[in-house]
């Protein structure tokens, strides 16, 4: 406690509540396609801290349930509004407000968010820029794997507010993190670099601010030149066989090979690199 009655409890967070927004709900989430239409931009757009309200994580969910059934989308990325934050998390101060049975109701939506974006059959990746705290933090948990801007930083303060992280990161931080560190930002609410999260592998890469999106779009130019059909059965392998017995999780990873070898994208493939020449896939059929 400061001389003035004020805390310093807040301060290595770096960013306090949010100002009234009266911004339009359908904008708090943009999409914007590009690569043909084979890459989906996802972007959280509530500036400056990109604080997710009821109306912003509906509008996540509408997102995402309609590049899963966009046959063209072979990847996605999701990324946030400015430099300064990717998201600082849920928006405290409409929670303030909220009765007990407002909350629980928003914290539904939320778990329906992030359940539709774990589920999701397509590739999608975030490219992290500035602060990834609380939800914020689990939603890039949440994704297939994180690039990162060199001024992002990861934190899950909830037990400071007297909260239970239930977004998803006492399950799948420790699964990024050693376990210790997992339960030391769990417990402390501390964040951690981009630099310490990419030591510890929690993050691939990071690059300089203007260079994220940029090499966030090579990746997924990438990724949609591939057999979309194939990306998506290796992913399917790699989430469905987690924590299985060795066996039961090779059996998965068979199931989508033969899948894959019976698939025209095979054949297609295989031609391409003998005739030395780029394959042409066809848009993903499951």
């Amino acid at each position: 406690m400061t001389e003035t009655g004020t805390t310093d409890r807040w301060k290595s967070l770096d960013f306090g509540p949010p100002a009234p927004s009266d911004a339009d709900p359908a904008r708090s989430v943009l999409l914007e396609y590009t690569g043909g239409g084979a890459i989906a931009v996802i972007t959280l757009n509530r500036p400056a801290d990109n604080a997710i309200d009821t109306a912003m994580g509906v509008r996540l969910t509408e997102v995402l349930e309609t590049i899963a059934v966009e046959p063209a989308v072979r990847v996605a990325i999701l990324t946030g509004a400015g430099r300064r934050a990717f998201s600082v998390g849920s928006d405290l101060r409409q929670r303030h407000s909220m009765t007990k049975q407002q909350w629980l109701r928003q914290r539904q939506d939320f778990d329906r968010t992030l359940y539709t974006l774990r589920q999701l059959r397509k590739p999608i990746f975030a490219a992290v820029n500035g602060i990834a705290y609380g939800g914020g933090c689990e939603i890039a948990q949440s994704t297939d794997f994180i690039i990162a801007s060199e001024n992002a930083t990861f934190g899950q303060p909830e037990a400071m507010i007297g909260l239970s992280a239930g977004g998803g990161s006492p399950v799948l931080l420790p699964r990024l993190l050693p376990p210790g560190r997992a339960l030391q930002m769990l417990m402390t609410g501390e964040p951690i670099t981009a630099a310490e999260a990419y030591r510890l592998g929690m993050v691939n890469e990071i690059h300089p601010p203007d260079a994220l999106m940029p090499a966030a779009l090579e990746i997924a130019e990438r990724i949609a030149s591939n057999s979309p059909t194939a990306v998506q059965a290796v992913k399917r392998a790699v989430r469905m066989g987690q924590g299985q017995p060795i066996e039961q999780a090779i059996a998965i990873m068979m199931e989508a090979h033969w899948r894959s070898a019976v698939h025209p994208d095979r054949a297609e493939g295989i031609g391409a690199f003998n005739d030395d020449r780029d394959p042409h896939f066809q848009d993903a059929d499951y």
